[in-house]
């Protein structure tokens, strides 16, 4: 982490080296302006975390630096600490009224210095962080809304042409109805996927336990993928019997929805003419194990604890929408079922993605 920056605006050389004696041995970078327009120049150039600010100097003073910090939108988040020789009450008060977030008065004691510049760099990073994260939602909102009219656009164009045919039975007629049921369902896909997220976060999700006959389900799952993935001609392979009693206490919805979720990457990030294999193992104590293995560009071990948080995706691919909800999704799910899921990497390429359920 890059240690912060403090720009100490003052007049007289002296206070700086002052200041530079009390603050040594801190985890932070120094800078010195000799009055208020150097300040505000070094502002223009390299935007520090913090400034010591000096009230009293010849020229553009205290107030007026401060006052010309806080009215620009680029810095008024920086911490402004007003160190002055004034007492009055009025004076500190225009030290606050234009804006300094602190004042220390002079003589500047060392520990009292050190613990309000810490206590305002706190601020100031927790400041960042919201910043950050308000950047990220708007980046997603941007993601989401892309990804919802894809879709969307999708239904309408095929209704139309669909209007336009009236009540032609024709084979291109229901071509066009099962486009449209197909994007409808993803569109509904991934507002379920946001609607559960939310209520997974709010501590608001009550799971609709049942017995999960688990083999069925998966069996299930691959059937309505399969003519997606032969449009890759890719093949889905299952290592589990039907006749098999694998069956779990969960929430058949959101255990679907997980499926639903890891095939459709499998299929997404493999290549053409591959293979998607999908194991099924029963472990002690009842839990089960399902694993969905793909031969696509495989996920970095650096990014295979990230990939599962939000708005985090692996190996970015061209052409190919990658919001990063869908692996949060199925975390949660996961968790919220009392298990975990992980990925591996698949040699000699590709990924192995782990899927572990308490019975």
């Amino acid at each position: 982490m890059k240690a912060p920056s403090i720009l100490i605006v003052d007049d007289e050389p002296d206070n700086f080296d002052v200041i530079e004696t009390l603050l040594n041995e801190g985890d932070w970078d120094l800078y010195y302006a000799a009055n208020g327009r150097e300040g505000i120049a070094f502002l223009e150039i390299l935007p520090p975390d913090l400034v010591l600010l000096d009230v009293m100097m010849p020229g553009m003073d205290g107030i007026e630096v401060c006052q010309t910090i806080k009215a620009n939108v680029r810095w008024q988040a920086i911490p402004v600490i007003a160190i002055t020789a004034l007492t009055a009450k009025e004076d500190l008060a225009r030290c606050l009224a234009a804006g300094a977030d602190d004042f220390i008065s002079k003589p500047v004691n060392r520990y009292e210095l050190r613990a309000r510049i810490q206590s305002l760099l706190r601020i100031k990073y927790q400041y960042d962080r919201l910043q950050t994260l308000f950047g990220l939602r708007e980046d997603m909102v941007k993601m989401i809304v892309h990804d919802l009219r894809n879709p969307l656009t999708g239904v309408l164009a095929n209704l139309e042409l669909l209007d336009t045919m009236k009540s032609l039975n024709t084979d291109l007629a229901w071509g066009l109805i099962d486009r449209a049921h197909s994007s409808a369902q993803m569109l509904q896909g991934l507002i379920d996927d946001l609607l559960t997220i939310s209520s997974i976060e709010s501590g608001k999700i009550r799971l609709n336990r049942t017995e999960v006959d688990l083999c069925a389900l998966i069996h299930a799952v691959l059937g309505n993928f399969e003519a997606i993935a032969a449009q890759k001609n890719q093949v889905l392979v299952s290592h589990f019997s039907l006749d098999s009693e694998y069956k779990i206490s969960g929430d058949f919805t959101t255990i679907r929805r997980l499926l639903d979720n890891l095939l459709s990457n499998a299929i997404k990030f493999s290549p053409n003419n591959s293979e998607i294999v999908v194991n099924v193992e029963w472990l002690e104590a009842g839990n089960s194990k399902i694993q969905v293995i793909d031969s696509g560009a495989g996920i970095p071990e650096a990014l295979q604890q990230k990939i599962f948080e939000k708005y985090e995706v692996g190996t970015p691919m061209p052409d190919i929408s990658q919001i990063g909800l869908g692996l949060a999704f199925c975390k949660m799910v996961a968790e919220a079922h009392g298990g975990n899921i992980c990925v591996k990497n698949n040699q000699p390429r590709g990924s192995i993605f782990e899927l572990t359920l308490p019975a």
